[in-house]
């Protein structure tokens, strides 16, 4: 756990010296603004992370309780370039928690998420846009529930186990800054898994789970380490806003089907929702729901809320709205 925690530390630091070298106003924690090297380049950036500790402790507590630490990291980034009709959209969303409880490390959120979206620009709202996405998990995850008796614990995913990585094409309707619609007819999408380790089936008699090598997990059939899924449609919108000066929503929705498999959409819907409560505290909330037949039958769903450390800043420009248009007799 401490070697993702250092990681977390570096992205800030080299996140921060990006940019603050490329902007002539750096907004930090929403609203502190300081003056710095002029900007040269076409670039936008912003970045938010916070750091979560929560700590109990009990001694002959009569009341009873369990001692436990929780520790965990929120890391969202975004690189804007734009320049005439040609943009560039990046971000990138971390995460990833611990709880410890009577000597025993569990893992509580995790997850990789990298987009990277080149538009060009045909009308005043809308694009044609080449797209990628990756998402995966840092750390193995276990299942530690309807197990064997003899078994604590169960291996169910890893870092790229699974993976998956979609690439698309398509059209963007993007009426402001903030917010996108993308459609793609064309979005084929890699599934990957680099540890055999984590396939596991439940046993039919007992409903307990068991390592099984013989498994289709995560869509990828027993024997092979990657699915293609060559014929798709992919649907993402995603909204990243202020809501007020101290409130910061990240959302984004993703809906995935293979042409010759309608029965099975693919639903993904991400939230991250910030709040101040001064210069250096924040509370935040993290949602994550997920609808897909080849992870699991049944919807699934992360839910974080946490209190903590944050550290915000950006250099994103505020775009004056379009002047509305006047009548020389003073009507409107």
């Amino acid at each position: 756990m401490k070697k993702y925690i250092a990681l977390m530390f570096i992205a800030v630091l080299c996140l921060n010296k990006t940019v603050a070298q490329d902007s002539t106003r750096t907004t930090t924690n929403f609203k502190d603004t300081v003056a710095i090297k002029p900007d040269t380049s076409y670039w936008q950036k912003s970045f938010n992370g916070g750091i979560n500790f929560n700590q109990a402790s009990f001694s002959n507590w009569s009341g009873g309780g369990v001692n436990s630490v929780a520790i965990g990291g929120v890391i969202a980034a975004r690189a804007l370039y734009e320049k005439g009709k040609i943009s560039w959209d990046n971000t990138a969303d971390f995460q990833l928690g611990y709880v410890t409880q009577l000597g025993n490390t569990r893992k509580a959120a995790d997850q990789i998420i990298l987009i990277s979206v080149l538009g060009r620009k045909i009308a005043p709202k809308w694009d044609l846009f080449l797209s990628g996405t990756f998402n995966t998990f840092f750390a193995p995850g276990f299942r530690y529930d309807k197990l064997p008796t003899d078994q604590t614990r169960l291996r169910v995913s890893n870092f790229f186990a699974p993976a998956q990585l979609t690439l698309s094409a398509g059209i963007a309707y993007k009426p402001n800054d903030w917010f996108s619609l993308r459609m793609s007819p064309i979005a084929p999408r890699l599934t990957f898994l680099s540890d055999q380790g984590v396939r596991v089936s439940v046993d039919p008699i007992t409903g307990l789970y068991r390592p099984d090598p013989t498994a289709t997990v995560y869509g990828v059939p027993p024997g092979q380490s990657t699915r293609t899924e060559w014929l798709a449609f992919q649907l993402q919108t995603v909204v990243n806003r202020n809501l007020t000066e101290n409130i910061a929503l990240n959302a984004r929705y993703q809906l995935f089907t293979e042409y010759a498999r309608l029965d099975n959409i693919n639903h993904r819907l991400d939230l991250l929702l910030t709040a101040k409560l001064n210069r250096y505290l924040s509370t935040t909330f993290g949602l994550i729901a997920l609808y897909n037949k080849d992870f699991s039958t049944e919807l699934q769903i992360q839910q974080t809320l946490a209190v903590g450390l944050v550290y915000n800043i950006s250099n994103f420009r505020t775009k004056k709205e379009p002047a509305k248009p006047t009548d020389p007799n003073g009507r409107f």
